[in-house]
């Protein structure tokens, strides 16, 4: 390389130093409202004090906020675009299933938003961790977070052994397979989905026959609605009732079930302590 050449090269290694330091590093937003179940619970567990100012209504619903509590140090929202662009907001989170009327509105308003796909593994819920803790201002907290989130789940995943079949079976025979935050869960407590072996590796509906014909293990179903539905009326089926009475009692798919945070190593928790119970009946 010549002198000219290595000349030219420190200065523009220099250029760009002084231009980097000189450009405005972007501010951590100062008012944020989230409009959705999960974002909510990920903005709880990374702003600062004083950065979140609302949260949907529906994360101060115990049946399926794993945060229900904490929520209510917030004031609400319903997710309309007035009421949201009143509270000046900086920035707006929202999931990708969020009104799409409300989240078009508030950006042409000039309304910086930024949305979230649900979660559908465990991947996921580091990758929405860390992008938050980014949106926010907050990396080192929530790289701090996933540190914590897999050094918990590698001491809660169950290796070797069987692995016993589980049914999630919820309102009209629904269940979930392959692809699916749920399929994770099973997965590292140690069981095996009986959605694959029952032709829907990405779920859908299980029909209480061919459930019964599997015979699965354990049936995991959801805590149930006060009052009658019809979606719901199957759950309460002899057969199912007979199909059951066979088997141990298993965990409710609660509110930590429902998003990609942390509080999934809950769930992961109850499941590794059901298969543990299976233990002495294989």
């Amino acid at each position: 390389m010549s002198a000219f050449a290595k000349a030219f090269r420190r200065r523009a290694v220099a250029l760009g130093v002084w231009l980097g330091a000189a450009l405005p590093v972007a501010a951590a937003p100062e008012r944020v409202v989230s409009l959705n179940l999960c974002t909510d619970q990920l903005a709880m567990l990374l702003a600062a004090p004083g950065q979140l100012v609302s949260v949907s209504f529906l994360s101060q619903r115990p049946r399926v906020s794993a945060m229900a509590d904490r929520a209510q140090d917030f004031p609400a929202n319903h997710g309309r675009a007035e009421e949201v662009f009143l509270m000046r907001p900086d920035l707006v989170l929202a999931g990708s299933y969020t009104s799409r009327a409300a989240v078009r509105m508030l950006r042409r308003l000039g309304v910086e938003v930024a949305e979230f796909p649900p979660e559908r593994s465990f991947a996921d819920i580091r990758a929405h961790l860390l992008r938050m803790g980014r949106l926010l201002g907050q990396g080192e907290r929530a790289k701090g977070l996933v540190a914590a989130f897999d050094a918990r789940l590698a001491d809660l995943r169950v290796t070797g052994g069987t692995r016993p079949s589980v049914a999630l079976y919820g309102p009209n025979g629904y269940t979930t397979g392959a692809g699916t935050l749920a399929d994770d869960i099973l997965d590292a407590a140690g069981f095996a989905n009986i959605a694959a072996k029952a032709g829907l590796p990405g779920g859908g509906t299980l029909s209480l026959e061919r459930l019964v014909m599997l015979r699965p293990d354990l049936i995991v179903t959801g805590a149930r609605y006060p009052g009658a539905s019809q979606a719901e009326a199957l759950l309460d089926h002899p057969a199912l009732a007979a199909l059951r009475a066979d088997l141990p009692e298993a965990p409710d798919t609660g509110p930590e079930w429902s998003c990609g945070t942390p509080f999934v190593l809950d769930a992961v928790a109850e499941m590794a302590a059901a298969r543990a119970a299976l233990e002495p009946r294989k």
